[in-house]
């Protein structure tokens, strides 16, 4: 039977891992991984492989359905201020690739990077984990997309411009600096997010030898101020996809689909939005479909796809 891993600040007895650093308020840890590339289930079946190089996320949303997959309850209470380093994540998936291209050598496999953390959360400016995965990726040319919420992607553009087929996710919930922090205060801000999308449109290529595309991810759609509305679509322009989703569509308790009691208190606060979600949520899209007629306006599942 494995033993059971025990993290230093988790644990009542005796640590089996410790904490590396303290970096702002999380609890860094470092382990290696056995595997990085991991088959996609779900929400994102369509793609061959999931890839996370950290667990845990230092951004800690208050709606993020991730918590679930903390190591254990202490870990789970604690989200945000804990974050696991995959130190020879690099080296591994430079073999899982090698092995792929063995049993597959005239397909590329897609990859999801990332569905339960954040690639570009801040440790990553110190470790440059993310950085060194693209590195290696670079050399094997999959079919790669990209979810964060982190202006700090734009320091990869000299490895992303090197891709041939790639789309980049970045996740703008609203367009309100007020519901932001709310919801996600230790987040990005919009207008980080907004500028970040503008500077990769335009220093990545697009063209028959590179197939560069860009989406808005709206999922969990929160609530968007009347006053912010105009301005937040019209920067929307610059992408060729926005996906939108409730929060959360399917209004059941399973573990991916399941909203934060976190998240569910700070709703209240909101309540002009969620006492009539639905209505909100449809009128919204229609706004996104009348002012948006030549971008791709699509909802959960089917907006992340690579195609």
């Amino acid at each position: 039977m494995a033993k059971t891993q025990a993290y230093e600040g988790y644990c009542k007895g005796t640590p089996t891992i410790l904490v590396k650093e303290k970096f702002g308020n999380a609890n860094v840890y470092t382990k290696n991984t056995q595997s990085v590339l991991n088959k996609a289930s779900g929400f994102i079946s369509a793609y061959d492989f999931t890839l996370n190089p950290y667990r845990g996320c230092q951004y800690g949303c208050s709606y993020c359905y991730a918590v679930a997959f903390s190591p254990n309850p202490p870990m789970r209470q604690d989200w945000g201020n804990w974050v696991i380093i995959k130190q020879n994540a690099a080296e591994v998936l430079e073999k899982e690739l090698q092995k792929w291209y063995e049993k597959n050598p005239t397909r590329s496999p897609s990859i999801y990077m990332s569905s339960v953390t954040d690639p570009y959360q801040p440790i990553e400016g110190k470790e440059k984990l993310t950085r060194s995965l693209l590195e290696v990726m670079v050399k094997y040319q999959p079919t790669l997309v990209i979810q964060t919420r982190s202006p700090m992607i734009t320091r990869d553009i000299n490895l992303l411009r090197q891709f041939h087929r790639l789309r980049i996710n970045i996740s703008v919930p609203t367009g309100s600096e007020r519901v932001r922090r709310d919801f996600e205060p230790r987040s990005p801000s919009i207008f980080a997010r907004l500028r970040a999308i503008g500077i990769l449109k335009h220093s990545l290529p697009c063209n028959a030898d590179y197939d560069t595309r860009f989406s808005v991810t709206m999922t969990p759609l929160l609530p968007t101020l009347e006053a912010d509305m105009f301005s937040l679509i019209n920067k929307l322009q610059v992408v060729d996809r926005v996906v939108i989703q409730e929060f959360h569509a399917s209004h059941n308790r399973t573990l991916v689909a399941s909203t934060r009691p976190e998240a569910l208190e700070i709703t209240k606060k909101y309540s002009w939005w969620y006492d009539n979600e639905q209505l909100n949520y449809l009128v919204f899209r229609d706004k996104l479909v009348a002012m948006l007629p030549d971008i791709e306006i699509k909802e959960g599942q089917a907006g992340f796809g690579y195609d």
